[in-house]
């Protein structure tokens, strides 16, 4: 089995769509030899911010010499940079190596795991056999019934920022969302929580009582000294620190991870004041506002949800005062896309929709009608490449801010590279 013969199988479309339920993804590990017992974990689960949270985590786990892996999904640019151990991709050779072991065990199963189910195993399989010292492990979606819930009591449970999202599997309301998510809380972890709506975070801490869980609130005492394109200083508790991502929302991102760092501490992990200053600079995490290029501004975010533009109309605020934006933006159907433009569209001097590729997907014609309605110019692309040509055939009169879908940020970050923007 190749790579690609590896991807191919993963992504089949028989058993592709999600299933809940931990039941597949527990026979799987336990016919591997249960990898994922072998190894320690910090499990972050959220609404938004969670892979720039887990991103920050590893990289100062890393910078303090622990050999340490990192699960994350979905991907921008290459499906193995969903499996990382200390910044570096998985290899082709593993990842075909071990999923030729999970698939001779999946395909025997009566009840075939799904492909995040899949990814779960091959990625627990992976940090096993690397003698991973820990591993960041972001939640697919909700907590309890996530497969990543396999894994016994986490060293830190985290939670970023909370909103609705997937109503259909995970509830109604915050506080029913909130509770979904704390089924990653388990008797001998520890929790840190960002301070979101109180809703949710009066249920997350309910929860910890209940199970004799030490909890933390991450809270609004992040400082900001400077911001700018190229990133934001900001002090907490009486210390300076730096982070090249950008947005109020990113400072409460990073103060997750150093409240995740201090447990960690605590817990007899030895990392520096310096090397946590120095792997919080070094983060890099693609299409969360990263600025391809700086003059004029190109910039790409995956944000794609209305908590998403909401961070991002508020980062604008911050770096481009009083600047008008010509969007490329494209989303799923199945969110709130109505809520999305409503935000954006103050800002918008035009957008040129595209139809990310995804089944779900909205047609491009019919999101840029959405914006005609709130008297924004608006222009329906006919692919994500034609999209991107039009953006920058006009690029010089106004900052340019891909925002949408992750399903079509890769692309456009390799649009944008091939034609050598990043100056």
């Amino acid at each position: 089995m190749t790579a690609e013969d590896a991807i191919a199988y993963i992504e089949n479309y028989t058993w592709s769509e999600s299933k809940m339920g931990l039941e597949r993804t527990v026979e799987l590990l336990r016919k591997l030899g249960d990898p994922q017992k072998k190894c320690r974990f910090v499990h972050v689960t959220g609404s938004n911010g969670k892979g720039s949270t887990c991103a920050m985590t590893a990289s100062v786990l890393a910078a303090a010499g622990y050999r340490t892996g990192m699960f994350t999904s979905p991907h921008v640019c290459d499906f193995n940079e969903r499996i990382r151990i200390n910044g570096v991709n998985i290899p082709n050779e593993a990842l075909a190596a071990i999923t030729e072991d999970v698939a001779k065990i999946a395909d025997a199963m009566e009840d075939h795991p799904s492909q995040f189910e899949l990814i779960t195993a091959i990625a627990m399989e992976h940090f096993y056999r690397e003698k991973c010292d820990i591993v960041v492990l972001e939640v697919g979606m909700g907590g309890e019934l996530d497969s990543t819930n396999v894994i016994d009591a986490p060293v830190v449970a985290a939670f970023t920022n909370i909103g609705l999202e997937h109503t259909e599997y995970l509830g109604n309301t915050l506080a029913q969302i909130a509770s979904t998510k704390a089924g990653i809380i388990k008797p001998g972890c520890s929790v840190v929580c960002y301070e979101s709506e109180r809703e949710a975070v009066d249920t997350i801490r309910r929860i910890c009582e209940e199970k004799n869980v030490p909890f933390v609130i991450a809270g609004d005492e992040a400082e900001l000294i400077g911001v700018s394109l190229e990133g934001q200083k900001f002090s907490y508790h009486g210390r300076c620190y730096e982070i090249r991502l950008c947005g109020q929302h990113q400072l409460r991102n990073a103060v997750v991870a150093l409240e995740i760092i201090d447990i960690l501490l605590r817990k007899g992990f030895e990392i520096t004041e310096e090397q946590i200053r120095e792997g919080l600079k070094q983060t890099v995490w693609p299409a969360r506002f990263e600025v391809l290029r700086k003059d004029p501004p190109f910039i790409l975010d995956g944000g794609h949800n209305p908590q998403c533009a909401l961070a991002l109309i508020q980062t604008l605020d911050q770096v481009l005062p009083d600047k008008k934006v010509r969007f490329l933006t494209g989303v799923l159907a199945d969110k709130d896309y109505e809520l999305i433009a409503e935000r954006i569209a103050p800002y918008a001097k035009e957008c040129i929709c595209v139809k990310p590729d995804n089944p779900r997907a909205l047609e491009a014609d019919a999101y840029a009608e959405v914006f005609r309605k709130r008297g924004i110019p608006a222009i329906a692309a006919e692919s994500v490449e034609s999209g991107v040509d039009l953006v920058l055939e006009q690029a010089e009169d106004a900052p340019v801010v891909a925002f949408g879908s992750l399903y079509m940020a890769g692309r456009i970050r390799e649009l944008v590279l091939e034609k050598d923007l990043i100056r």
